[in-house]
């Protein structure tokens, strides 16, 4: 596969961290042993919905907006976002000193765009469809001159989603496959690139619903099919593979593993009352893998990525 874009490497990955490490959290990694019995494998629980904004989403948008040229950050960022990056893209631009224009979706839910005017983020909001996403985003970065910067489909971000592994690898926990949630891929291709470079053997899989399993259908075909339809409760895996989150995973990723909606509310509700944290569907979805391809993880050390903790409480999908 031709490149025409520089993969970041693990100096590039480790500078991105020491950028970054001002404005982000340090995020635990959890253990439960009621759920390891279940799973009969030792589980890391590596918090990302104790991250900034709530999702590991501020790394990649924090990294990005930092290595802009002064000249570019001026005039503001921009991106189209539904939810996690609309809020870390505003945080991250508040926090250095700039504006923010975020294309969203009327049907984004409300507490993500609470969330992104709460960090100051002006909103322009369109229909729900990527077409109506991306024109209305063109006219916004003609309008005000602002730099885009994408969601997941830019190494920057990508980089900056890959320090998360970096935090993982330093706790020296010899992890014998770690595991990510996948929607548009930056966190999974970072993961992944971050894995290969501090511990080949290990592989790193993939974890995406049924109902939007374009990252899956892609590998298997290997191009990229995007999801059409999406249908999950899963709200931040409903975006397509972005090309060159495609090109890393391609390479370095393990698999795909893909679950039910049914699957991932119960691998949710497993954490919200054994381990008592708050965390999103995406973020139940690899221990819903986990817990479906038992054969796969039995008897490991298996790190999962937690990806964030943005729910809206009042319309939890159990009772």
């Amino acid at each position: 596969m031709q490149q025409t874009y520089r993969i970041p490497q693990l100096i590039d990955i480790k500078q991105a961290y020491q950028r970054i490490m001002a404005y982000i959290h340090h995020t635990p990694i959890l253990t439960c042993e009621a759920i390891n019995k279940m799973a009969d494998s030792q589980l890391y629980f590596k918090c990302e919905n104790f991250q900034k904004v709530g999702a590991f989403k501020a790394r990649g948008a924090t990294n990005a907006i930092l290595k802009l040229p002064p000249k570019l950050k001026q005039n503001g960022v921009a991106t189209h976002s539904s939810g996690n990056h609309a809020a870390a893209l505003a945080r991250a631009a508040k926090e250095t000193g700039t504006k923010a224009y975020i294309v969203m979706p009327s049907s984004a839910p409300a507490i993500k765009k609470a969330a992104v005017k709460q960090y100051g983020g002006k909103i322009i909001e369109c229909e729900p469809t990527l077409k109506a996403r991306e024109a209305a985003l063109e006219k916004v970065v003609e309008e005000t001159g602002a730099a885009f910067i994408p969601p997941y489909d830019y190494m920057d971000v990508i980089e900056g989603q890959a320090t998360c592994a970096l935090e993982m690898w330093n706790e020296e926990i010899p992890f014998d496959v770690i595991i990510t949630p996948v929607g548009g891929g930056g966190l999974l291709a970072g993961t992944a690139l971050t894995t290969h470079y501090l511990s080949r053997k290990t592989p790193v899989y993939g974890a995406e619903p049924k109902g939007a399993d374009d990252a899956f259908r892609s590998l298997k075909a290997n191009k990229i099919i995007p999801m059409e339809h999406p249908d999950t409760i899963a709200d931040g895996l409903l975006t397509s593979l972005g090309k060159r989150n495609f090109e890393i995973i391609s390479q370095y990723v393990a698999g795909i593993l893909t679950v039910t909606d049914e699957e991932i509310i119960a691998a949710m509700r497993l954490i919200f009352e054994r381990m008592k944290i708050v965390i999103e569907p995406s973020s139940a979805v690899p221990l819903a893998a986990v817990l479906a391809n038992k054969a796969i993880f039995e008897n490991k050390r298996v790190g999962i990525v937690i990806s964030g903790g943005n729910v809206d409480v009042s319309k939890l999908p159990f009772k």
